[in-house]
């Protein structure tokens, strides 16, 4: 882009996915300002004392002040009150994004606050992220290449679709549009239910007497399939109370394939063991991240 899109950026939300947002929005030449706030005003501050953002605001409602792009960077329980704060000042052609992980309980925060504005939110959700959080470890490239899932509204119409996709198109993101309800039951299973299972299992490990003479014959395999348990405690207690509903039925699921397994080896059944093992290879070994689904 030869000249910034939009005069001003109001950052809710001062840490890792919105600092990023911001650094990037600067390098494409998206925006002319970044204004930053955050509940904690030490994280707005550092992120001024970083170059991410330009000022800091004391509230929500003074930072989206001459605001024409606002991106919620805040856990998705507080999406209702964050938007309710910042109405009063929000310019009526202001385009609102969010970087939540579920998004059937934030369209409906964002309806309960916007009421006949709600065709301003534009529900998003970029797939990517990183074990540490914190403003410190914002990066101009967090977002590029990685997915980003839009969940439109019947309010929306063509054009503004169109303006959000060309927002995260600059970043260097892959746009995918989906259903709200079809989001959360996705990544309920490819995301927010790994992320518990990997919570579940560090907790058995080191409910052990001998967990630390395990830990210290641990390997790449426990490296990798434990990686996501060092997340974010605040984020993913909200993410997975957000998306119970979804996450406890993908839960089941694993209990089921559990159950058939231990059974397998009970019979000592080496054939159907086997199989069992090479049918979750296969398909792990297929799988291409981002790719389409088929048929699409």
């Amino acid at each position: 882009m030869s000249s910034p899109v939009y005069e001003h950026l109001a950052l809710i939300g001062c840490g890792l996915m919105g600092g990023s947002f911001a650094l990037a929005a600067k390098q494409a030449g998206l925006v002319k300002s970044v204004g930053g706030y955050s509940r904690s005003i030490g994280s707005a501050r550092r992120a001024l004392e970083l170059g991410i953002v330009d000022s800091v605001a004391e509230t929500a409602e003074q930072c989206v002040q001459g605001a024409d792009l606002v991106l919620l960077a805040v856990p998705v329980g507080a999406t209702q009150a964050t938007l309710q704060s910042l109405l009063p000042s929000l310019a009526s052609h202001a385009l609102v994004m969010d970087v939540g992980s579920t998004k059937q309980d934030v369209t409906q925060a964002a309806r309960a606050a916007l009421g006949e504005r709600i065709a301003q939110f534009m529900p998003a959700h970029p797939i990517c992220g990183k074990e540490v959080a914190g403003i410190e470890h914002a990066s101009t490239s967090l977002y590029k290449g990685q997915q980003v899932i839009l969940t439109p509204l019947e309010e929306h119409g063509a054009g503004f679709i169109d303006q959000a996709t060309e927002v995260w198109a600059a970043l260097g993101c892959r746009v995918r549009r989906m259903d709200p309800c079809l989001h959360d039951q996705s990544l309920a299973a490819v995301s927010h239910f790994p992320h518990m299972l990997a919570f579940a299992f560090m907790q058995s490990l080191m409910a052990q007497t001998e967990a630390e003479q395990f830990l210290a014959v641990a390997g790449p395999g426990f490296r990798d399939s434990t990686r996501i348990a060092a997340g974010d405690p605040e984020l993913w207690t909200d993410v997975l109370l957000a998306n119970a509903t979804a996450v406890i039925s993908q839960s089941q699921r694993l209990h089921s394939a559990l159950f058939e397994l231990e059974s397998l080896l009970h019979s000592q059944n080496r054939q159907a063991v086997r199989d069992f093992i090479v049918l979750a290879s296969k398909r792990r070994a297929n799988w291409q991240m981002g790719a389409s689904p088929a048929g699409d």
